[in-house]
């Protein structure tokens, strides 16, 4: 995927709006939309980390869609493996297991003790 579609992405994810995000990281409106719609712009590096930086993602996420691998490693062996595996799945079949995990998650109410 590319920055633009990537950085829309995280929008729709985190339930941001432009605005929004343009207020968090000092940018314009107008410039960040100017990223989003295609015009073959891309921001600078000092741009994109203020981004990366307001979302709380990597630059590296941004530009390429995947996270750093020590990121990754620094999450618990169970689930690596659980990433590790998602890795081979297509879109569809990623929205079944975030379905899935989304309504499992349901019967565990906050004050459950964590899974292990």
């Amino acid at each position: 995927m590319s920055f633009k579609e990537n950085l829309k992405s995280e929008l729709e994810y985190q339930g941001l709006q432009l605005k929004e995000l343009a207020t968090r990281c000092g940018i314009s409106k107008n410039t960040l939309g100017n990223y989003l719609t295609g015009h073959n712009s891309l921001p600078s590096a000092e741009t994109a980390v203020k981004i990366a930086q307001s979302l709380g993602v990597s630059v590296e996420y941004l530009v390429t869609g995947t996270h750093q691998i020590e990121t990754k490693n620094l999450l618990p062996i169970k689930y690596r493996r659980i990433i590790d595996v998602l890795t081979y799945l297509d879109d569809n079949d990623l929205e079944a297991v975030y379905n899935l995990a989304t309504s499992l998650k349901k019967r565990y109410s906050p004050q459950s003790p964590q899974i292990t």
